[in-house]
């Protein structure tokens, strides 16, 4: 398991040894000891799992009470993930990372909390995320930011994508930034 330091501040870059053979294979997801080494301190009590079809985009969305982090993967198909910082103290406040997770990279992010999370599926075949998170989900402090905000600009790579109604909504980056929530910066 190698662990990288992104930018923006807090993200993480999990790339998981896969080891395989005609049979199959097996990897070990998470690792307390070998997470804490990398000063990554998460406590998860939730785990969640959706399945998306080809073409879907879902996001961006995060939570402020409980703050909730979150550790994603992909055990079935791809995906292209995107997370925004939206931490206002943060140096790196409104910049965002995107990157390939699928069942044959052995890639996982750790998103932090205070982040906008989203990401669209790669490919033909549907994808199944997998994500431990470290705070309960709670409905009434979720929120979101549209996923084609044009101050953003989000490199999403793909065309016309399959978007839920309530994402179509979501306030613009500018909406959000006049309301944000104080973030604790690690």
């Amino acid at each position: 398991m190698k662990i990288t330091p992104l930018k923006p501040v807090g993200l993480a870059l999990i790339e998981l040894s896969l080891y395989g053979d005609e049979r199959g294979f097996f990897v070990e997801r998470f690792h307390e000891e070998r997470f804490h080494d990398a000063g990554l301190f998460a406590h998860f009590v939730q785990d969640n799992h959706s399945r998306s079809a080809p073409g879907v985009l879902r996001g961006l969305h995060y939570q402020v009470s409980p703050p909730q982090g979150k550790l994603v993967g992909v055990v079935r198909g791809a995906i292209w993930d995107v997370v925004v910082d939206i931490r206002p103290e943060s140096p790196t406040f409104g910049q965002h990372y995107g990157v390939e997770l699928s069942d044959m990279n052995g890639r996982l992010l750790w998103i932090p909390a205070g982040f906008a999370h989203g990401f669209c599926v790669l490919g033909e075949s549907p994808a199944d995320v997998l994500y431990k998170t470290d705070g309960i989900y709670n409905a009434s402090t979720e929120g979101g930011i549209t996923w084609n905000d044009p101050e953003l600009k989000l490199p999403w790579p793909i065309a016309n994508p399959i978007v839920s109604k309530r994402d179509q909504e979501q306030p613009s980056f500018s909406e959000y930034r006049k309301k944000a929530p104080k973030w604790a910066l690690l």
